[in-house]
C-alpha cells in the first residue's frame, strides 16, 4: 500500500519537472504574445481616421487593452506559481499538501502542476 505522507521519488519529481518546464515555456510564449498585442494596441495608427466609428473603436480598444492586461497579469501569476513548483521540486517538497501534509494525488498534479493542496484540503477550504 502507498504511504500518503511519503514524498514523491526523485524519478517522479523529474517527470513533474519536465512537465512543468514545458508549461513554463508555453506560458512564457503566451505572455510574450499578449505583451506584443498590448504594445501594438498602444500604437495609434491613422489608417482609419473616419470620425463616425471613432468612439466605438476607442471603447473597443480600451476594453481590449484591459482584457489583455488582465490576461497578462493572470499569465504572470501562473508563471510565478510554476516557477515556485520547480523550487519545491528542487527542495524535494513538491507534491506535498501544505494543509494536510499528505501527498497530493498524481492525477491532480498532472492537471494542476502548481497545486499546493490536495483535493481534500481544497474542498474543506470552501
Amino acid at each position: 500500500m502507498e504511504n500518503k505522507t511519503e514524498r514523491y521519488s526523485d524519478a517522479e519529481l523529474e517527470e513533474f519537472r519536465i512537465l512543468i518546464q514545458g508549461k513554463i515555456e508555453k506560458a512564457e510564449e503566451d505572455l510574450r504574445i499578449l505583451r506584443e498585442q498590448f504594445t501594438n494596441n498602444m500604437d495609434n495608427g491613422t489608417e482609419d481616421t473616419s470620425p463616425s466609428f471613432k468612439s466605438f473603436e476607442e471603447g473597443s480598444e480600451t476594453m481590449s487593452k484591459e482584457a489583455n492586461a488582465q490576461l497578462a497579469a493572470r499569465q504572470e501569476k501562473f508563471l510565478h506559481d510554476l516557477r515556485a513548483a520547480i523550487i519545491r521540486i528542487e527542495n524535494k517538497t513538491y507534491g506535498m499538501c501544505r494543509v494536510t501534509g499528505n501527498r497530493i494525488e498524481k492525477e491532480r498534479l498532472k492537471l494542476v502542476p502548481h497545486a499546493t493542496m490536495s483535493m481534500e484540503a481544497k474542498l474543506k477550504q470552501r
